[in-house]
């Protein structure tokens, strides 16, 4: 699949997508990203369409080759107090604070953005499939997102984090069912 590189070419664009919006437990993850005209890689592609062993292979190169990028996170207290969608969008804008470079236009996958700054923003769904700057976002934002639910898999080894992902499959919610919520768990989301 051959990606857009650039959506307005004469403006410096960066990229943004989440990872986590439907998950059960663990922050919601977002990237941002600005790739040169030049960037390519054949696998790029929306981070769900990627084995996991394409997202590793694809993250170091996305981090040496882009011009900038960020990454942050919002974490599950704070989404149940805000709620996904309102997460979602402020990961995505404390993500953008930490580019080194300030971007012209930004890019975002999906329907919904506040906006940030006086930056014009473009909503593209499936943004994610379309264009490169939202794929590698996508890629970044899924791969850090798996390491922090990797990692707090060894804290509370009981729902299966390793292999879901804090997603509701059918033995995290049973776990929950059984031994209730972790620290971890978005309290508002029903399991």
């Amino acid at each position: 699949m051959t990606l857009l590189r650039a959506h307005t070419s004469h403006l410096i664009e960066a990229g943004c997508d989440e990872a986590g919006r439907g998950c059960l437990a663990g922050p919601v993850f977002a990237a941002a990203v600005i790739l040169s005209r030049q960037f390519y890689h054949p696998l790029l592609n929306d981070s769900k369409l990627l084995t996991e062993a394409q997202r590793t292979l694809l993250r170091p190169i996305i981090e040496q080759e882009a011009i900038s990028f960020a990454v942050a996170a919002v974490s599950a207290e704070e989404i149940d107090c805000i709620n996904i969608l309102n997460a979602s969008i402020k990961a995505m804008h404390l993500a953008l604070d930490k580019l080194h470079n300030q971007p012209e236009m930004i890019l975002v996958d999906g329907n919904r953005f506040i906006p940030y700054s006086i930056i014009p923003h473009l909503c593209i769904i499936k943004g994610d499939g379309k264009m490169a700057s939202i794929a590698a976002a996508s890629v970044l934002a899924k791969s850090y997102r798996d390491d922090f639910m990797l990692q707090a898999h060894t804290q509370f080894p009981y729902y299966g984090w390793d292999t879901n992902k804090g997603y509701p499959t059918k033995y995290h919610r049973q776990q929950i069912r059984s031994l209730g919520h972790s620290p971890l768990h978005r309290k508002t989301f029903n399991a």
